[in-house]
């Protein structure tokens, strides 16, 4: 039998074991491209799960799991984790009303996580965390079926987990090019072996301190949006003159540090200069983790809550209106350009930043309408989403936009004069009449669709696929333009980030006006991380 302070340890237990394996996880990521990796999400995910649960009453283990499906549906951070909030969401309904669990309701249990994860997801593909969390299921149900108890249940689980991760890359063919397992389903598996672990008595909290991730308020009322801000302190600051023996890895572990502080975290650059973005009730320990790195400059501290005293003041006295534009943004320039189209909230996050379902969810209760139309963005950002738009009351449809040029084609299609359902009919017909274009560098080594890519070398991705790879930028943008352009377009906007200087864009600027004279080429600042540039032909 399992009771509630058994299954809070269970959960305790699983969640430090996900952190502690989350780099091994995210190096499994196929996609040579920083997207916010499956290890860091499905952490992050569990972290808030953690939440919930250490302010639960474990005096029955379906209270513990409320706790955890709440917890996780609110932290929801990327595909990854709202499969995975899913899972738990069916943990719920299986050990609904029970003071205690037996093998067979464990395994009811986990089934219910299956149907529930299924269900979510529009197009199943096997060979992933949804084909390994079946099996489990199946083998846990088969164990239970024979009159194992738990230990017997969770040993033949891990044990068919374990063979189905080995066969995922027979499955996905992507996932054979690569060389590698399904990142999603190790990391189920690792779940499934913390709560093996804690069961047996082993202990692997000591090195993390959940206390830090407490929410100020672990009884947190979805409806309820007045609260305080949990963490109150965004802290930007940039560190220069690095020192000679910092490494990359070293900014790696700095980034999830601060993610163990805050939320809202980005950590961009290289080790020559290197910008911070967190929010944190603790701003003096950011700044003492960055200063081990170098020099600090540019540091600025603002309180989150005053800011929120006065938006709510101004809030209160804005008009309610008929329909409000929810849309997820990274980049002052492209933050900017939403907000020129009047669009109602803006979540921070994207590419390497995957908002959480619960920070969606704030910007949809803020919105000044009952019904509201989000815009993701980002392809790993659709399912949290969905998931945002479920848990509020209004009427949410969302935009299955994958990118910011879509969002900001889909926003200009918005017309106030339409009703609800022409303008959702409008924008979903608008996003798909834009190409985008991305060019970043390869920040690991990999084989996607036949192309061997080294690390360093610079991408370009169209519409989520790669098509190219040089050793240059120019080269790569001209490629990846021209299998791009098509007869009926005219227009080529680019979009250039943080890290290149306006001359360079205007010099790239130049060459596509030589190259295509009878295009419109617009060029805008975007100020987005991760890709030099962003392009869309239309």
């Amino acid at each position: 039998m399992i009771t509630g302070e058994q299954f809070k340890d269970m959960i305790l237990v699983a969640a430090s074991l996900l952190e502690k394996s989350k780099e091994d996880l995210n190096a499994l990521n196929v996609f040579p491209v920083p997207d916010g990796d499956t290890g860091t999400n499905m952490s992050l995910t569990m972290m808030t799960a953690v939440k919930e649960v250490k302010g639960a009453d474990a005096s029955k283990v379906s209270n513990i799991a409320d706790a955890l499906s709440l917890g996780a549906l609110k932290g929801a951070r990327g595909n990854s984790g709202v499969i995975l909030s899913q899972i738990f969401r069916g943990f719920a309904k299986g050990l609904e009303g029970l003071g205690e669990a037996k093998a067979a309701d464990f395994a009811k249990a986990m089934q219910e996580g299956v149907n529930a994860a299924y269900k979510a997801v529009m197009k199943p593909k096997e060979g992933t965390i949804l084909t390994v969390a079946k099996d489990m299921a199946k083998a846990g149900a088969r164990s239970a079926g024979a009159g194992a108890d738990i230990d017997g249940l969770m040993n033949s689980a891990l044990e068919q987990g374990a063979d189905t991760l080995r066969r995922t890359p027979d499955m996905l063919p992507v996932l054979k090019e690569a060389g590698v397992v399904d990142a999603g389903g190790k990391g189920l598996l690792i779940i499934y072996r913390g709560f093996k672990m804690a069961l047996d008595g082993d202990v692997v909290t000591e090195d993390l301190d959940f206390d830090t991730e407490m929410s100020e308020n672990p009884n947190f009322d979805f409806a309820d949006f007045n609260q305080d801000i949990e963490f109150a302190y965004c802290t930007e600051f940039f560190i220069n003159h690095i020192n000679d023996d910092v490494k990359q890895e070293d900014v790696d572990k700095y980034r999830d540090k601060l993610a163990g502080i805050g939320d809202c975290v980005l950590v961009v650059g290289d080790l020559q200069l290197i910008k911070t973005h967190v929010h944190t009730n603790t701003p003096g320990k950011a700044l003492e983790y960055a200063l081990k790195f170098g020099q600090l400059s540019k540091i600025k501290i603002e309180n989150m809550r005053e800011q929120h005293t006065e938006l709510v003041q101004e809030a209160e006295q804005v008009e309610k209106k008929e329909m409000a534009v929810v849309t997820v943004a990274s980049g002052d320039g492209i933050v900017n350009i939403f907000r020129e189209f009047l669009v109602d909230e803006i979540v921070t996050g994207g590419q390497t930043m995957n908002p959480s379902a619960e920070l969606i969810t704030e910007a949809i209760e803020k919105a000044p309408s009952d019904n509201v139309f989000v815009f993701p963005n980002n392809k790993n950002i659709i399912l949290a989403a969905e998931q945002a738009a479920e848990l509020s009351k209004k009427n949410v449809q969302v935009i299955h936009s994958k990118s910011f040029p879509q969002g900001i084609t889909g926003v200009l299609a918005y017309n106030p004069e339409l009703d609800f359902d022409e303008n959702k009919s409008r924008m979903e017909k608008a996003i798909d009449t834009v190409k985008t274009g991305q060019v970043t560098s390869a920040v690991r080594a990999s084989s996607v669709s036949g192309k061997k890519i080294k690390k360093g070398e610079i991408i370009g991705i169209q519409d989520g696929e790669i098509t190219c790879h040089h050793e240059d930028i120019e080269s790569t943008c001209m490629e990846l333009i021209e299998g791009m352009v098509g007869e009926d377009d005219s227009i080529i906007t680019i979009f250039f980030g943080e890290d290149t200087t306006e001359d360079d864009a205007q010099a790239l600027a130049d060459k596509l006006e030589e190259k295509y004279d009878d295009f419109d080429i617009e060029l805008q600042y975007g100020g987005q991380p991760v890709y030099n540039y962003i392009f869309a032909v239309e």
